[in-house]
């Protein structure tokens, strides 16, 4: 039994409406990558209602709420992203049936913000001190393009002073335990373009990109690690009866493993230099870039990893925990040497669609799985 296991099972039992409706208020606040004010507001009100001190919102929207971090330079980083894969800027559907909670952002990340705002009421009231302190963070950017801006900032402004971070995303069924890095681009190219019958003959800028993205894709990916590429949207042209004179596309490519990461940057600055010597015009813009895992202490990674997976493991009664690479928040610590883990709070499916949806009883178990993993840190 875990020191402060039945206090959880307690409190969550008694409060599991209010973690409920918390996470359907989230959700109902729109909060694309980059445009997550109104509910970085929202958390930081709820924070300072329930007796948090020192709650800020930094220039990266943030929401940052420390507990016992004064002075500390042996603190854990607790991060669940705020932001939502989607674009929309008005509130989406949210539903309540057959047990399920649907809604757009409803599991990725919206319940594991709602649950650590409940693991911070808890420590709050039970006046915990976690040993060398914590520091709560519902970061932004996490998203797509967000390019994990706000866990960026968090391990600029705190570098040196942060031992481990714990990302809460996904469920208590897996964890991350590794990072897989990509580059994102877009890619443009430019040509005199003209009237599909009078100027007949002149180059079209989308016969030209799709030819590019056929010798992207005769790529043989190198086997260092698992990679990955491909191309997400293409656009351009005018009119039916237009030559193209302009078409982009954006293109990535992932891996768990640096080295094949640099192939892959490799051959495709090789191709677009390809295209530009046969005097087209390739315009490049890098979108996002996220690092692998650098040089991490194998040693305490592994300490972190097993001392998270035997809790998930106590309360799941699961024999085994999966765990793989993936690109999530911990790519920044694990990428500068910090060690990391990503795990959640719930079970749900349908992600990153408008279909997502969260079981409500898993809502009666994860937020213990979390509660104890962090809790675990206290005196």
């Amino acid at each position: 039994m875990y020191r402060y296991e039945e206090q959880l099972k307690a409190y969550f039992a008694e409060h599991y409406q209010e973690l409920v409706d918390l996470m359907c208020t989230i959700c109902l606040i729109p909060a694309p990558s980059h445009k997550e004010e109104k509910r970085a507001a929202y958390i930081k009100e709820w924070l300072d209602n329930i007796g948090a001190k020192n709650v800020t919102i930094d220039k990266a929207l943030n929401v940052i709420c420390p507990i016992n971090c004064e002075g500390s330079d042996e603190m854990v980083a607790v991060m669940a992203h705020s932001d939502t894969v989607f674009p929309d800027l008005e509130p989406m559907p949210l539903r309540i049936e057959d047990g399920k909670v649907f809604s757009p952002g409803i599991g990725d990340d919206t319940a594991n913000v709602a649950i650590m705002l409940m693991v911070i009421k808890f420590m709050l009231e039970n006046d915990l001190k976690p040993k060398g302190g914590m520091l709560f963070v519902a970061d932004s950017g996490e998203e797509g393009l967000g390019n994990l801006k706000g866990c960026r900032q968090i391990m600029e402004d705190y570098e040196g002073r942060i031992r481990e971070v714990i990302a809460l995303d996904g469920s208590y069924r897996g964890m991350t335990t590794g990072a897989v890095g990509s580059m994102r681009y877009k890619v443009e190219v430019l040509t005199e373009g003209g009237h599909s019958y009078g100027n007949f003959g002149n180059r079209n800028a989308i016969h030209l990109l799709a030819s590019m993205i056929t010798t992207l894709y005769a790529m043989k990916v190198p086997t260092g690690g698992r990679t990955t590429y491909n191309v997400g949207t293409i656009e351009g042209g005018n009119s039916v009866n237009s030559i193209a004179q302009n078409a982009s596309m954006l293109y990535e490519f992932r891996s768990d493993c640096k080295e094949d990461l640099e192939i892959m940057d490799k051959f495709f600055q090789s191709v677009v230099e390809g295209y530009r010597n046969m005097g087209i015009t390739v315009n490049v813009e890098l979108l996002g870039l996220r690092p692998c895992t650098g040089n991490v202490d194998p040693a305490k990674q592994q300490d972190l990893i097993d001392r998270t997976a035997e809790v998930m493991k106590y309360y799941t009664g699961l024999e085994t925990i999966r765990t793989g690479s993936a690109s999530t928040d911990c790519n920044i610590p694990l990428s500068v040497g910090v060690p990391a883990v990503c795990f959640g709070g719930y079970v749900g499916h349908k992600g990153h669609t408008r279909q997502e949806f969260v079981e409500l009883d898993s809502l009666k178990i994860g937020p213990i799985v979390v509660g104890t993993v962090l809790t675990n840190y206290c005196e």
